[in-house]
């Protein structure tokens, strides 16, 4: 009987070891969410790409969502998990591409659920932290993807500090 409650002892002692209360993170709001794929959507029309952007918060939740006028159904679950790709590997998803293509241990990233491991999705950063990710889908590529991309963030750029 001793030994049961000192096994239970010693196994329940890391644990309170490590309580630290409440967490405190930053995540994107829902205003620069919507800015970003506004900005995203804009940047692919005017070099007549029909496209979707998604931005995720911190967790991989959905924020924000706009497809433009025409743009494929397919384009909406795209840039969904690119982005999500990107928040949970705090990468962008042509990095983790290129990652796939040249490391044999990474190879089988694309399995997870959820993610896609194409070009299109990069993180929103603040700072040094990961406050959310966008996801574009539906330009002829990957890298004009990213491109949009790229234009969402930095429409966003100076307010995430």
């Amino acid at each position: 009987m001793r030994r049961s409650i000192l096994l239970a002892g010693l196994v329940l002692l890391p644990v309170t070891g490590m309580a630290q209360g409440l967490v405190a993170e930053r995540t994107i709001s829902a205003s620069l969410a919507a800015e970003a794929v506004a900005a995203a959507v804009e940047a692919c029309a005017s070099r007549g790409y029909r496209v979707a952007a998604t931005v995720v918060d911190r967790s991989g939740v959905v924020r924000a969502v706009l497809r433009a006028d025409g743009a494929g159904p397919h384009t909406i679950p795209s840039s969904r998990a690119k982005a999500y790709t990107a928040v949970t590997m705090r990468t962008g998803t042509t990095q983790i591409l290129e990652t796939v293509r040249t490391n044999p241990g990474a190879a089988r990233l694309p399995d997870i659920e959820g993610f896609l491991v194409v070009g299109g999705g990069m993180p929103i950063r603040a700072g040094d932290e990961v406050v959310g990710a966008i996801g574009v889908g539906g330009a002829p590529g990957g890298h004009l993807d990213d491109q949009c991309a790229e234009a969402g963030i930095a429409r966003i750029r100076e307010r995430l500090n």
